[in-house]
């Protein structure tokens, strides 16, 4: 047997499935698989014509949401996790989960699920999951290059095994659940032997082992042993009415816009601009042949959240989830279409509540929890860029940071230079999400990476910080803030369609061409510079959205001071150094 086949049949020994399956990737498994689900109870058909070959799926209340607090990284010791991971003790977290395995897939389906991230690029990586769940398989089918055209040319010494059991095992002739899950849930990592165990979830990027868990927590280890960044990161294309397209890779936490920037439409008043999408959430950046930055998307499919997404705020992600999509977590309409908060502006008289109870507005619960998602190919987005799918990624002239936090920071600042850049990534704050269970109203998000890092975050912004040798010229970093408040807690900036004016300015200022003074933070636009913005704010709105308060910017750079030191010895002290300065100047 292949390296693939003994370590499958290992874990099937192990689990004890009532049958496996080899996943070949085919459209006619797709429509299989949701068949099975369907039979299942776990996905209803949408209404044909409202919403073609699209599913609706309800989680349990305990399985809608990224369990960072079950989400352990395992190296050698406990140094190497660093002090913003779970760690725990391989060998003993191992044991602990084949405890939990052996048995647990017990009258299921083993599915094997041969993929490839940045599939024909310089830094691929090749996986196999196996999973005892026909949901993960499908939506594996959409997020994933996965198949036998995968295993054939997947190299037999060097593939990711990716583990993942929703930990309910069936006694003969036992029915399953709707959607199958265990009240104990670990997520675990071995970064030193490329692995991945879930064992509880069925949820999101719990049991889709190819997003978060591989794309970001092993692939950053594999870039830092080889030279290269994978981070979470949207990339999009400004096209100009000439025809110049300039690429910027955009660092958010959750609950920033990240979808919403990805597939910006430009307003009406900036005719001829396009904006291309390359991906929404996650980018792997390698140097280029020239030296130049480069980024690819390494996954094949949008895993959104849909609240909030609607015709106003992101029409382009409307249009695309009008087909071929799995929904999961949404409400459902009298029609048999789906509904969340924010899709429309006033909601239905009666809907069924994504726990399958009626819901009629103003009952006092939510139709759809936050964290409702949609699943869906990229290929369905008509904002894709061509490139999309270059081996050789596409040219990086700029990287942006940003946050949702409602004063101190401005719409946009440019870094002075990289290691400043590096210091604002690296002390970002943001308010938390529903993601974060347990954190405080704002919390610390070094380069919106603080769950996804899979090594000491001290040891990322030293690879950071170094990656800039690697280039024969460092893209300028920027700093965005689409959330600024007034003193009536209301927003300073329009935001959506007009971040599209912010975005030309950081282009043109990667291009040499952008004007802009500079300020306490770095180099900041007038009004002026943003193409239009005086149609869609007043000057003294803009001075609020751009104001540096010497009275917030001090307590904050004592704040990021305490933050670093909180991190131990390991943080470079080119950062400490940077806050000493950017004080210094401010006095």
């Amino acid at each position: 047997m292949t390296p693939s086949e003994t370590w499958v049949a290992a874990v099937a020994a192990r689990c004890r499935p009532a049958q496996v399956h080899w996943c070949d990737g085919s459209e006619a498994e797709y429509r299989s698989l949701c068949a099975t689900l369907v039979a299942q109870g776990t996905m209803m058909p949408l209404d044909p014509v409202r919403r073609p070959r699209s599913f609706l799926a309800r989680s349990t209340p305990d399985d809608v949401a990224r369990l960072e607090h079950r989400t352990f990284v395992c190296p050698a010791t406990e140094k190497e996790a660093g002090p913003t991971n779970n760690w725990r003790e391989p060998r003993a977290m191992r044991a602990e989960l084949e405890t939990l395995l052996a048995g647990s897939m017990a009258g299921r389906t083993m599915y094997v699920i041969p993929f490839v991230m940045a599939g024909g690029t310089p830094i691929e990586m090749f996986g196999i999951q196996v999973t005892d769940s026909a949901y993960v398989a499908a939506s594996m089918h959409l997020m994933a290059r996965v198949g036998a055209d995968v295993l054939a040319r997947m190299p037999q010494d060097d593939f990711l095994r990716c583990t993942h059991s929703v930990g309910a095992p069936l006694a003969p002739g036992e029915p399953s659940a709707a959607w199958p899950c265990s009240a104990t849930k670990y997520i675990a990592h071995f970064p030193e032997d490329g692995e991945v165990i879930s064992y509880g979830s069925g949820y999101g990027g719990n049991a889709l082992l190819g997003k978060k868990c591989v794309a970001l927590r092993l692939a950053t280890v594999r870039g830092r042993r080889d030279g290269w960044l994978a981070e979470h990161m949207l990339v999009v294309g400004l096209e100009s009415p000439e025809g110049e397209k300039t690429y910027v890779a955009a660092a958010f936490p959750s609950a920033c816009g990240k979808t919403n920037f990805a597939m910006v439409r430009p307003p009406a008043d900036m005719p001829g601009w396009k904006v291309h999408t390359i991906g929404d959430d996650i980018a792997w950046l390698f140097p280029g042949r020239a030296g130049e930055l480069r980024a690819v998307n390494p996954e094949t499919g949008f895993f959104g959240v849909a609240p909030g997404t609607s015709a106003a705020t992101n029409a382009v992600a409307m249009d695309m989830v009008g087909h071929d999509c799995i929904f999961t977590n949404c409400a459902l309409t009298e029609e048999g279409d789906v509904w969340w908060e924010g899709m429309t502006p006033t909601p239905p008289e009666r809907l069924t509540d994504w726990q399958g109870r009626p819901w009629v507005p103003g009952c006092g619960r939510p139709a759809a929890p936050p964290n409702a998602r949609f699943t869906v190919r990229v290929t369905n987005c008509r904002s894709l860029d061509p490139a999309w799918r270059d081996p050789e990624g596409v040219p990086l002239s700029a990287i942006v940071f940003g946050a949702r936090i409602g004063r101190t920071f401005p719409l946009v600042f440019q870094a002075r230079d990289w290691e400043e850049g590096i210091l604002w990534a690296a002390t970002m704050s943001s308010e938390a999400t529903a993601a974060a269970e347990g954190q405080a109203q704002l919390r610390r998000d070094p380069f919106a990476m603080l769950p996804f890092c899979g090594y000491a975050i001290t040891d990322y912004f030293a690879h950071w910080l170094a990656f800039r040798e690697r280039l024969g010229a460092v893209p300028p970093i920027f700093r965005v803030n689409w959330f600024r408040r007034d003193a009536g807690g209301r927003f300073l900036w329009p935001g959506f369609r007009e971040n599209t004016r912010v975005l030309r300015w950081i282009v043109e200022r990667a291009r040499g061409r952008g004007g802009a003074t500079e300020g306490a933070l770095g180099f900041v636009p007038a009004l002026a510079d943003l193409a239009g913005a005086e149609r869609v704010t007043d000057p003294g709105r803009f001075a609020q959205v751009m104001a540096m308060d010497p009275g917030e910017l001090r307590p904050e750079f004592a704040a990021q001071k305490a933050y670093l030191e909180s991190l131990g010895r390991g943080v470079p002290p080119e950062l400490q150094d940077r806050i000493e300065s950017l004080a210094g100047r401010l006095a």
